[in-house]
């Protein structure tokens, strides 16, 4: 009570002094919010019932995560586009997946290709233990929300649709229908699987679909990054931040940027349609949650290592999004084929004034933590390239 007492007293001297901003009398019309609806991650990640956490399956997972067998040309891992190198995502506005060649920036299509790009931006795996997490609902696990349109849920049942998917792991090797059938049957060919997979599950039979999301789901939980400076200023070192990066912060409440970024993931884990221009390299456009152009509120956390931004990529920097929200909270849709009615109503509290940006992004900085695993095995199982065909 008292590390949040004096927090609030920090951001109303920071109000006071902005009073003399051209925009104040605007912004005081604006509904506000205050430093409650932000939080610190919890310092430890919550796991499900169902599949409690053991090294056995952390290692398996890990090795499973690197490992192209899992995809129908075996070139593509988890981690071809969620690379420890690229903070678990890519760098690319949307991905390539099968049937493509190196990594990050410098990944492309072979030569010979009929396989389009995967339609949205790659998200990081890391936090994404938390998915889910706010301040009105700490329990996450099974119920954890996932991928920018909420298909599925639970890291265990996520971990499962890039392998079925025809542009992310399968491409032409099997139908969608059997794809876990076949990459279950390469897992039980291999003895140091079998070995594996006996060690973290124990009893015969044990290389199955379900264990196989478990495993994955295992090793991801371990990916987290939860001591940022705004943790340990939200834990009470309030010598964390700085001046620059607390008004910034203020502003980021100010200006509405947090009826969408809050809580402890800085998302409400909900969809939201804000008409963000398509994505010229695919043949169709992207249509979303419900077919209505609606996309999950992505998190805030570690930016600095998910660029390009938004659920395609389309914007590069953060001041590019910025000027987004500036836009449209001006009226401007970046999207022709949106109507105004489409706009989530939400919009009308966002107040985004290019004055602030900059010190919007000195408080975003702050979200980063970049103490997070980075290893990568020496082999996999399998025998193929670590990571698919990225060299």
């Amino acid at each position: 009570m008292h590390v949040r007492f004096i927090q609030i007293i920090v951001l109303l001297c920071i109000s006071i002094s902005c009073t003399h901003h051209p925009n104040s009398v605007k912004r005081e019309r604006t509904i506000r919010d205050d430093i409650s609806v932000l939080a610190a991650l919890p310092l430890e990640v919550p796991v499900p019932k169902d599949n409690p956490m053991t090294k056995e399956k952390i290692s398996l997972g890990k090795l499973l995560f690197f490992d192209p067998i899992l995809s129908g040309n075996k070139d593509v891992a988890c981690a071809t586009c969620h690379h420890p190198e690229y903070g678990f995502t890519e760098s690319l506005e949307v991905s390539i997946g099968v049937n493509g060649h190196g990594l990050g920036q410098n990944r492309s299509f072979n030569q010979s290709n009929d396989i389009p790009f995967v339609k949205r931006n790659s998200q990081t795996i890391l936090n994404t233990a938390f998915n889910g997490l706010t301040n009105q609902d700490p329990n996450v696990g099974e119920k954890a929300p996932m991928f920018w349109d909420l298909r599925v849920k639970s890291l265990e049942n996520q971990a499962l649709e890039p392998i079925k998917a025809f542009e992310e792991m399968r491409g032409h090797t099997y139908e969608k229908e059997v794809a876990l059938e076949n990459v279950v049957t390469r897992l039980e060919q291999i003895k140091e699987y079998r070995k594996l997979f006996k060690l973290a599950f124990g009893g015969g039979n044990s290389i199955n679909q379900q264990n196989l999301g478990r495993a994955i789901a295992s090793y991801e939980r371990t990916l987290t990054g939860t001591n940022s400076r705004f943790d340990k200023y939200m834990r009470g070192d309030f010598s964390a931040l700085s001046g620059n990066e607390l008004e910034g912060m203020n502003l980021f409440l100010k200006d509405g940027c947090s009826k969408c970024h809050r809580g402890p993931m800085f998302s409400d884990f909900l969809t939201h349609v804000m008409g963000v221009a398509d994505q010229e390299k695919l043949k169709q456009p992207d249509d979303g949650f419900e077919k209505k152009y609606a996309f999950r509120t992505p998190s805030l956390r570690n930016l600095r290592f998910t660029y390009p931004y938004m659920h395609n990529g389309k914007l590069k920097s953060l001041e590019n999004v910025l000027e987004f929200y500036e836009d449209l909270s001006g009226g401007k849709i970046a999207n022709p084929t949106i109507k105004p009615a489409q706009i989530d109503p939400l919009t009308d509290k966002l107040m985004v004034d290019f004055k602030d940006i900059a010190l919007i992004i000195e408080f975003l900085n702050t979200l980063n933590d970049e103490k997070f695993d980075r290893s990568i095995p020496d082999k996999v199982p399998s025998g193929l390239g670590v990571g698919g065909n990225i060299y």
